[in-house]
């Protein structure tokens, strides 16, 4: 059910923001924006899923992804509609984070998401950014400070696939991270030429060695959801083991995301692959062993790496993570995929295969008194991590005392 709704008058004379149903030039100040907050995410499902078919809309906030974020969750959801004439312009989901001294408005799965746009209308690409600053900003303010006191609009892009993004134009900060990702030519030939092929081949070449000493592999993509359950639970099992060896807290390990995740898999969106598993699985004396499994979505001529474990015990000296991501993007170039997506955070392997780093931005938007506390500390937060990711010798001590923490944890838990 619709909580509130306020409406506020376009800025310009002649607004670009109009019904798409009608021309730009069309449009007068009489045009107004109304904003209405919706706590139900099935009464918006139809306006929702005809903004999932922008494709310059993230996978992350689809109708699919939320849903499924939402039930594993149990998430309270606010929903922010912006209209033009009845025409819906954007969708802005957030699900409200209640701390001891905040609540914050975050746009839901955050904390899972590798690009977090918002979902808006083609259309609105075409207007003048600063168009949507004051019915974003005032808007917003009037129809959420009830529920919370900041807005949290994390790793959003300035601009996305060559376009500035709609929500550019909002004052935020760097993300500490960025992320990266590749741009497939068509074929695996083409695509190599923009690295080191010669040295990416003669990688594959020492991994496909090593693994026919032990008897071979397949690829594998797991066609029905009992396979694809299977590899995300070895997914699991590698995972932890791999950040238990480090010292680093695994952030899939709570009920919560792994349900999450499972539900992907089971609730796979029109059109698009909410989650689809590959692995590399080895033949011979060590016959079904599974050595490599990564997590894909894809959206329209985008697919995202979600997530991805290899095994330790066997074949370690293979690289066989390096194999599957090899085997995985050369399948793609044939299927129409334009950018494979490494995700968010900044590793060696993803430098070593990315020709694009897309740098993204933290927005908040102070909704209360307190809420300028909020954001203010937000941003001194970033600030601090950021500087930190800086500097190497910095970042090393801060990795070191991060592990020695998560194992006397461990310690403390065991006894």
């Amino acid at each position: 059910m619709a909580q509130s709704y306020f409406t506020l008058a376009s800025p310009s004379k002649k607004s670009a923001l109009a019904s798409p149903m009608r021309p730009a030039s069309e449009s007068c100040q009489a045009e107004r924006i109304t904003l209405s907050v919706h706590c139900d995410m099935t009464e918006l499902e139809a306006d929702w899923r005809m903004l999932d078919a922008n494709t310059l809309n993230s996978l992350h906030q689809s109708f699919d992804w939320c849903a499924a974020w939402k039930v594993a969750h149990e998430s309270e959801l606010l929903v922010v509609r912006g209209a033009v004439g009845g025409q819906v312009l954007f969708l802005l989901p957030f699900e409200v984070e209640r701390g001891r001294l905040f609540r914050t408005a975050r746009v839901i799965a955050t904390g899972h998401s590798n690009l977090n746009t918002g979902l808006f209308a083609a259309e609105i690409e075409r207007a003048p950014q600063n168009e949507l600053i004051r019915p974003l900003t005032v808007g917003l303010r009037r129809a959420l400070r009830a529920y919370a006191d900041v807005v949290a609009l994390e790793k959003t892009p300035g601009s996305w696939r060559g376009r500035p993004h709609p929500l550019a134009a909002l004052p935020g900060i760097s993300n500490p991270n960025a992320s990266f990702q590749l741009g497939l030519a068509g074929d695996m030939e083409r695509t190599l030429a923009q690295l080191n092929a010669k040295r990416r081949r003669k990688k594959m070449r020492l991994s496909e060695r090593r693994l026919a000493e032990l008897g071979g592999y397949d690829y594998v993509i797991a066609d029905e959801p009992a396979e694809a359950h299977a590899l995300l639970e070895t997914f699991f099992r590698q995972k932890a083991a791999r950040l238990e060896a480090q010292g680093l807290p695994d952030v899939f390990d709570n009920a919560e995301t792994r349900a999450f995740f499972r539900l992907l898999i089971d609730r796979q969106g029109a059109g698009d692959r909410l989650l689809e598993l590959h692995a590399i699985r080895l033949k011979g004396e060590h016959q079904g062993r599974i050595i490599a499994v990564t997590g894909l979505s894809r959206k329209g001529d985008h697919v995202i790496c979600q997530f991805g474990s290899i095994e330790d015990a066997i074949a370690a000296d293979s690289s066989p993570g390096e194999l599957l991501f090899y085997r995985v993007i050369e399948r793609l170039c044939g299927e129409g995929v334009a950018l494979f997506d490494f995700g968010i955070g900044d590793q060696p392997y993803k430098r070593s295969w990315c020709t694009v780093e897309t740098p993204l931005r933290d927005i908040t938007l102070p909704l209360t008194l307190r809420g300028y506390a909020a954001a203010g500390l937000h941003r001194a937060v970033v600030r601090a991590k950021r500087a930190i990711k800086a500097n190497r010798t910095l970042y090393a001590f801060v990795q070191r005392r991060r592990r020695q923490l998560v194992r006397a944890t461990a310690e403390i838990a065991e006894d």
